[in-house]
């Protein structure tokens, strides 16, 4: 893994040239988001060394170079899913590269169905702690301590002083936001009615198929994270929405407003 990630990381120098400050995953339907971007460089992910390829609708599949005001970003257009037959380590390489790129800020993305009633389809939600659910882990296996330590410490998996400017910016900014726990399934399946069940009663408030890994794999290079989920169906104790990947994206791409300002915003000002 060393070896691979030091081999790609040198190869998107050569390209680049960059040093980026943050680094941003985005999820299903919210790949515009590059839009806000002042774009250098874009690498296909089939260009990349050691780079696996997004096989999923809504993930179009490259690295975005550029600056948001005088910050510099690298954005993923598109992540890699446990459920698209990938390791957990192919899923969480892009994160390790990111790192040895120079970025010690990672801001994620990704939709979500929802179980708090509060929440609506739409709704936006600043991730405050996650439940791990997947049944495999991104750091079983032998550790190599030069990435981090044997035993991580998740006592704050995202960044609270970031969760707070956050909160602060959608004030000012006039955007409706939650707040909420995130539940990390394998998929690709979406939720029973007994699955949602589940997710309320141990304690989350909105479930899915991503993140997770990726959120572990920054920690555990000691880096600061920040999440935020669009809820793009709802489910409850007794009842149960009828959805499809399509709607999926579709919920996402009205929130795009919101999430792609108070991502701009944050990246901004803290």
């Amino acid at each position: 893994m060393w070896e691979q990630v030091q081999e790609t990381v040198n190869y998107i120098k050569s390209k680049t040239g960059y040093t980026p400050d943050y680094g941003v995953i985005l999820g299903s339907g919210l790949g515009s988001f590059t839009n806000d971007i002042e774009i250098e460089f874009t690498l296909p992910y089939n260009e990349i060394p050691n780079f696996p390829v997004s096989t999923v609708e809504g993930h179009k599949g490259a690295l975005v170079f550029g600056k948001i005001g005088d910050k510099k970003v690298v954005a993923m257009q598109g992540r890699f899913h446990y459920y698209e037959g990938y390791t957990m380590q192919q899923v969480t390489f892009p994160v390790r590269v990111m790192k040895y790129l120079g970025i010690n800020k990672l801001i994620v993305s990704n939709a979500s169905g929802g179980v708090n009633p509060n929440y609506h389809v739409g709704a936006v939600t600043i991730i405050t702690d996650h439940i791990n659910m997947f049944p495999e882990h991104p750091l079983r296996g032998q550790n190599d301590n030069r990435f981090g330590p044997r035993f991580v410490n998740m006592s704050e998996p995202y960044n609270r002083k970031m969760i707070a400017k956050a909160k602060e910016l959608a004030k000012k900014f006039d955007l409706e936001v939650f707040e909420g726990v995130y539940l990390g399934l394998q998929g690709p399946t979406f939720e029973t009615l007994a699955e949602y069940k589940m997710v309320v009663n141990i304690g989350a408030d909105c479930v899915g198929m991503s993140t997770v890994p990726e959120v572990i794999v920054a920690k555990h290079m000691d880096m600061d994270c920040f999440g935020v989920s669009v809820i793009t169906d709802m489910g409850d104790v007794d009842s149960i929405d009828s959805i499809s990947h399509e709607e999926v994206l579709e919920a996402a791409k009205g929130a795009e407003p919101t999430v792609r300002t108070l991502i701009k915003q944050l990246i901004l000002n803290y």
